[in-house]
Order: C-alpha cells, then structure tokens, then sequence
C-alpha cells in the first residue's frame, strides 16, 4: 500500500537547512537502532541523487517491528518539521519506506535488503558515521 500526501514540497526543491538535514537522517538511523534495527546504514547521496540527499537502510526481525520502528521514525520527521512526502509498504511487510524528500528511509527483512542490495547499488555514496563506528566517513 502506498500513502501519498502533499507533493509541494517535491516539486518545489527542499529549502531545508542542509544541516538539519542531516541531523534529521542521523536522527532516523538512531530511531531505528533504538527500535532493535540492525545493519543500520546511512549514505549521504548528495551530488548522485537529483531526488534525496540521504538514504537511511536497516534491517529489521519482523514485520510487527518494522511497522513500529517506520512509525517512530514518521513521528520523528513530524516533530522535526520534515514533511513525509509518502510511506510505502508492501503486502508483506518485506519493504518499508519513509520518503522525507531529502531524507528516504527504507527498512527491510533482510533476504528482501540482500536482494535489492541498494548499499551497492548506492556504492559510489560515502557511509555517514551515525553512531561512531564508520571509519570510511567522508566530509
């Protein structure tokens, strides 16, 4: 099922402050870790993507979990004044997806994550050190 809302802010170009941007994208990979996530990733796209600025990936362990960690990370975006452009989720729970416009959150089970493999599909994105663990960081 996908949930669409108020397209402006992606036709319009986000005029987000690029620095909460990225507080905001680290913020999400926190939420999910917070919410038992694994192999929480995030790449900073900017310069490859006309579309995002960031891309946060996890895994998640079941379908009642992913649902929940997307939400919180939802709320998040609410009280950080990032406007959810649209959710994504699938029939079964295999892929989920918080699209802020300059921040795409995707959470998936992890033979879906191995399958769709955006960290290679991405691989040219420099990781983002979220939590203090990611010696490839580039400025």
């Amino acid at each position: 099922m996908t949930e669409q809302l108020d397209q402006s802010a992606f036709a319009e170009g986000s005029k987000a402050d690029p620095a909460e941007v990225r507080a905001f994208a680290l913020e999400a990979a926190r939420s999910l870790r917070d919410s038992k996530c694994e192999q929480i990733v995030v790449l900073d796209v900017r310069g490859l993507s006309h579309v995002t600025d960031y891309i946060v990936i996890g895994s998640g362990t079941s379908q009642r979990q992913m649902g929940s960690a997307l939400q919180h990370v939802e709320e998040l975006g609410q009280e950080r004044r990032f406007e959810r452009l649209r959710t994504s989720r699938d029939d079964q729970s295999l892929w989920l997806l918080a699209d802020f416009v300059d921040v795409v959150v995707h959470l998936f089970e992890p033979n879906t994550r191995a399958h769709y493999d955006l960290e290679m599909l991405w691989g040219d994105a420099p990781r983002v050190d979220w939590d203090g663990s990611n010696s490839r960081e580039q400025p």
